[in-house]
């Protein structure tokens, strides 16, 4: 026999509301219910689940909660500092948070669904289980309340749990334009989340027409290549020969497109503690060495006694011009300027015209010896070779990142695995500023047509919340695409597994969560800090979400919601799966002529990745 939707059946009352606190609700269960069940037509419902929606009828208004705690009568009370419990009295109490209210039609079967509450229940009201029929209309209803008629940013990116398997959509707009964070322990489905949503936004169409994506996603661990293999164009750090020999390209971000701060950072390593005096050294020779490439200031030329012909900088340039020359925009100087600056006029030596102390002198060879290490290392390669005629300009740099390729493809990964932690930070930094400061410049009609997404893979490693130097310039470079980047249409995906780990500024910023499984009590809390009070509730249940699961919150979600994640067949996900140790074992050591392999590739290639 088919119920009839939303109405109080008796057959679906769990209890009796006993404290109504803002939108807190207290419910006593009825007492003759023997099991957290109940059986209607067939279907049985559990009672008390966290995260489930109940209902209270209040004349033509339904009012709905989620269940936050299910607990005895006897903690609410020993919580309160009162312990008078009569034996056998010991009744159980739901607690639940009011999120929305709504009006049943049952002329055209629709429900107009409204967030929030306008209308509070009463003591001893009767709460009713809501169906599964129920639970579907009422998301339907809050997407339609939330986003209108339209269904152009609406992307389906799952299904939402004990919603009658009915279909969840993210708006991509509110999802991507006003930022938002991946969170969950590790093993739980973080880089197959993500994989999901952007599938979903590649194969999503506006007005019967496919999006073409401008994402840029950092990648640490090579882990999406394989996800996206025939829609993505994958750049890696490493030489050409190396290159050709894979189905990567080559990354190009020559040093010169670093600012100041990052050149220092890459030359210096941990800044924490250094002396004042190595920055400066740094940050004049990058400055005559910027306004030497523009023709402001003369080439530095030996002396006999091994000095050199200028001052600090050329004699005919002013203070005034050197104060108003920006060291920072990307232009090109040579590294060879720049080293020669700091030996032959910073380091002069005894003898010359204002010659370096000891102390300086010994700063400046500690800089040029940390120079000469970077520019022989091949993985460096792609930074560090020198600046010459041939080398790309500035807009085939940036064409990297947003521009046309050839195959059609939009989706960009950046591989930096196998590069030391003082070099991935900087290289995080420049990317990171470089799509800033190319949405900055743009105006308003070209930022409309080409929002840029960057989604920052193991965030807690670039925007540490605790202050790490090598990551630092990558910090302030995510951190104003937090702050700034939805005004310039650059939107900022986190993704973490430590969010305790992520910069709170940053975190805070974000105004979606998807947040997976998270066994850590301290990640629990410091989710729930970010949550409206109404919702810290729902974080309870983030230690039991099973695989693909995710609370999904925030701006792109038309309500509040348990859902089950999009599932990919194997060739779309990324190879992020551990390592069996059983079926490892099952086979025989390795041999030495398959360990020579191994170790001539070591010792043969410019980065320590896995083929």
């Amino acid at each position: 026999m088919a119920i009839e939707l939303f109405s109080a059946i008796p057959d679906l009352k769990i209890g009796r509301i006993i404290e109504v606190s803002g939108n807190s609700l207290k419910i006593e269960l009825d007492i003759r219910l023997t099991e957290l069940t109940r059986s209607v037509n067939g279907k049985v419902y559990p009672i008390g689940q966290l995260g489930s929606i109940i209902k209270i009828h209040f004349g033509r208004k339904i009012l709905f909660a989620y269940v936050r705690m299910l607990r005895m009568k006897s903690d609410v009370l020993a919580e309160e500092g009162k312990v008078n419990i009569l034996p056998g009295d010991d009744s159980r109490i739901l607690e639940a948070d009011m999120f929305g209210q709504g009006v049943w039609s049952k002329t055209d079967m629709s429900l107009q669904f409204t967030r929030g509450v306008e209308t509070y229940p009463l003591p001893l009201q009767d709460v009713f289980l809501c169906l599964s029929e129920e639970v579907e209309k009422i998301y339907g209803a809050a997407e339609k309340s939330a986003y209108g008629t339209t269904s152009d940013p609406l992307v389906p990116i799952g299904h939402y749990i004990g919603g009658n398997h009915a279909i969840c959509r993210a708006n991509i707009d509110k999802l991507f334009g006003h930022h938002c964070a991946i969170l969950g322990s590790t093993g739980y489905g973080k880089s197959g989340t993500v994989a999901s949503i952007i599938h979903s936004v590649l194969d999503h169409q506006s007005n019967s027409k496919s999006l073409k994506p401008r994402i840029i996603i950092i990648d640490p661990h090579d882990e999406y290549s394989k996800a996206f293999s025939d829609r993505a164009k994958v750049y890696r750090a490493y030489n050409e020969a190396s290159a050709a020999s894979g189905s990567a390209t080559q990354l190009h971000l020559p040093y010169w497109m670093m600012s100041s701060d990052e050149f220092r950072s890459l030359v210096l390593g941990k800044t924490e503690f250094e002396a004042t005096t190595q920055n400066n050294i740094v940050y004049k020779a990058i400055t005559y060495a910027r306004m030497q490439y523009c023709n402001l200031v003369e080439n530095v030329g030996d002396d006999p006694t091994g000095g050199a012909k200028d001052d600090e900088l050329a004699a005919d340039v002013t203070q005034t011009q050197i104060l108003n020359f920006d060291r920072d925009k990307p232009v090109p100087f040579l590294l060879s300027e720049f080293e020669k600056h700091i030996d032959k006029v910073q380091g002069r030596k005894p003898g010359c015209r204002d010659y370096a102390s000891a102390s300086d002198r010994k700063s400046i060879e500690s800089i040029l010896s940390k120079l000469k290490v970077l520019r022989s290392n091949p993985q460096l390669s792609f930074m560090m070779r020198e600046y010459d005629s041939s080398s790309p300009k500035l807009e085939d740099l940036v064409a990297q990142f947003v521009g046309v390729d050839a195959d059609g493809k939009n989706l960009r990964i950046i591989d930096v695995s196998g590069l030391p932690n003082e070099v991935a930070g900087p290289l995080t930094a420049l990317i990171a500023r470089l799509l800033f400061q190319y949405k900055l410049w743009q105006n308003k009609a070209e930022r409309v047509i080409d929002p840029v997404l960057f989604v920052c893979e193991e965030a807690h490693r670039y925007v540490p919340n605790h202050g790490e130097a090598q990551y630092k310039e990558a910090q302030e470079a995510v951190r104003r695409i937090a702050k700034e980047g939805r005004k310039y249409g650059l939107g900022l995906m986190l993704v973490s597994q430590r969010p305790s780990d992520v910069e709170s500024t940053v975190l805070s910023q974000c105004n979606s969560w998807l947040i997976l499984r998270l066994t850590n009590s301290s990640d629990q809390e410091h989710v729930a800090k970010f949550l409206p009070d109404s919702l810290a509730g729902l974080t309870k249940m983030l230690s039991s979400l099973t695989g693909r699961e995710a609370l999904f919150i925030g701006e792109a979600s038309a309500l509040p919601s348990r859902i089950r994640i999009n599932k990919l067949s194997k060739d779309k996900l990324p190879d992020s799966d551990d390592i069996s140790f059983v079926d490892g074992w099952v086979n025989d050591p390795n041999d030495s002529t398959k360990i020579k392999s191994i170790t001539d590739r070591w010792t043969n290639s410019v980065v320590t990745t896995s083929p």
